[in-house]
């Protein structure tokens, strides 16, 4: 009863926060059409609503082995759980959201506030919430992170395929293959140090009620319940951390199409930020002019360097592009002095140039085209930084939103995820032991991956880990669950690919 209490008044407290930060950021918005605020709100309930999902959907992991071994109530578990699902997302750097993000297709991204931008994030979430509601409904730990990145690259390939293109220009495969090596590895790394790390218990640790399994409703030893506490709660603090960033992005985008007068630009870079990056624009314009040939072409600048962002074909052309686009960013952006006095005519404008410009460094940090010397490159690896720094950045209140759907999802749907890593993964019941090093190793596993700012599957980790204790312990393994998961796991990225594809081509025949 008091963690409900304590739980309603954050989850009060929490909308009052939200909604008074919505109110202020729209105060200076002219108010032209209805219409972007009524598909502001549809888009932020569905964007909330895929957080939501993915709390009961995801965060049942990391209840399961305090609820499982009676060392919590399963209100108190759930509620200790969401409230340190919300610590973890407010506390997340946001480099795991533009991960994500840098998945779509660059020209979806710069339309976000037209037709086919809204097609594409409705296509994306609503795909995701179907996937993660029907294997939640036949008790499947499926990722939501394979999810967003099936749902993602179907977009891009339909996206592709509807504009008479080969179907694959639209995916940025290095990414996604980084994206999913992460989360094809994460699962082997939490079996093998599950393992090692149950085969080292049992060596050195001397206390045989530790590697009993529950008895009956009896709660664990004091010293157990303790531990088992301690990993709920660090389990619970990297979903947030990590899980919880997945749907930002896709918020953030949302509030650019909407609202791009209050959400395209950073507002908190005051005057001193500007006049940092103007200095840093024009050593960055000096790198990129050394290496123009003079011979080169150039008819648009941003259109230029949007090519080569779509097509990674280096040419002479886009040095030139890049660095006209670099002297139109400082120009605009230095003529205000402050970011939020940008014209609200050309914030939307500002932004892109700024995301273009990023991705385009970007690319050719890492194919080494052009050769740039050391100081070269760390020149401009900073202004990527600050034009990251304009774009990329994510309100407190939108952590604060996504922080209390994860919240509550938690509290509603854990008990199908429960019986199956307590009792369906190994043939014996889970022990204490084997709770606290599955989540443990995942715990570490999750914290580590958010701060190299890569998404991986909460749900994975953890149920590889519980089997790499169950052959640890000699347990066995039950095969049957093993196939359903490793299946869930094998159709999750190809499924929800094509539901997000079929929803993107069907909302674009009503939206240009």
């Amino acid at each position: 009863m008091l963690g409900g209490i304590i739980f309603g008044a954050v989850l009060l407290g929490g909308l009052a926060y939200c909604g008074f930060n919505i109110v202020h950021d729209m105060g200076h918005v002219a108010i032209i059409s209805v219409w972007p605020f009524v598909m502001l709100t549809v888009a932020l309930l569905i964007a909330l609503g895929f957080e939501f999902v993915n709390g009961f959907h995801d965060t049942a992991n990391a209840v399961a082995t305090v609820i499982y071994t009676h060392t919590l109530e399963p209100h108190v578990a759930v509620v200790w759980s969401g409230i340190w699902n919300l610590i973890g997302v407010l506390t997340s750097s946001g480099a795991v959201a533009y991960a994500v993000i840098t998945l779509l297709p660059v020209e979806l991204i710069l339309k976000v506030s037209a037709g086919a931008g809204f097609a594409m994030v409705f296509a994306l979430l609503i795909a995701a919430i179907i996937w993660n509601l029907s294997t939640w409904w036949l008790g499947l730990p499926a990722s939501s992170s394979h999810t967003m990145v099936g749902s993602i690259i179907g977009v891009g390939i339909a996206n592709q395929l509807m504009a008479g293109n080969s179907g694959t220009a639209g995916v940025d495969w290095d990414q996604v293959t980084k994206v999913f090596r992460v989360l094809l590895i994460s699962p082997v790394v939490g079996f093998v140090l599950a393992w090692l790390l149950m085969l080292l218990t049992k060596a050195l640790v001397k206390y045989p009620a530790l590697f009993t399994a529950p008895k009956g409703d009896q709660p664990p030893p004091l010293i157990i319940r303790a531990l088992l506490v301690l990993t709920c709660t660090g389990v619970s603090f990297g979903h947030g951390s990590n899980d919880g960033q997945k749907g930002m992005g896709l918020i953030m985008l949302i509030l650019i199409g909407t609202v791009p007068t209050a959400y395209a630009l950073n507002h908190t870079m005051g005057e001193q930020d500007v006049l940092n990056f103007v200095a840093v624009s024009q050593q960055a314009q000096g790198v990129i002019n050394s290496h123009v040939d003079q011979n080169a072409i150039m008819t648009d600048p941003r259109a230029d360097v949007t090519e080569f962002i779509k097509t990674k074909e280096f040419t002479p052309t886009t040095m030139m592009a890049l660095r006209e686009l670099i002297g139109d960013i400082s120009h605009e952006v230095g003529l205000y002095k402050e970011l939020k006095s940008v014209p609200p005519r050309d914030q939307q404008n500002v932004r892109n140039d700024m995301y273009v410009a990023s991705a385009a460094i970007s690319i050719m940090h890492k194919s080494h085209k052009p050769t740039l010397t050391p100081d070269e490159d760390k020149i401009l690896v900073n202004y990527e930084k600050n034009l990251d720094k304009a774009t990329k950045f994510i309100p407190l209140w939108v952590k604060v939103a996504v922080a209390l759907a994860l919240g509550m999802g938690t509290m509603i749907g854990w008990k199908r995820i429960v019986v199956t890593v307590g009792e369906k993964i190994g043939k014996d019941h889970l022990t204490y032991a084997q709770g606290a090093s599955a989540e443990l190793v995942a715990m570490a596993t999750i914290i580590a991956a958010d701060n190299f700012g890569l998404p991986v599957s909460t749900t994975h980790v953890l149920s590889s880990g519980i089997a790499g204790t169950m052959v640890a312990n000699g347990s066995g393994l039950q095969w049957a669950t093993l196939r359903s998961i490793a299946m869930a796991w094998v159709f999750t990225l190809p499924a929800a690919a094509l539901l997000s594809g079929g929803l993107f081509w069907l909302f674009r025949q009503f939206v240009a």
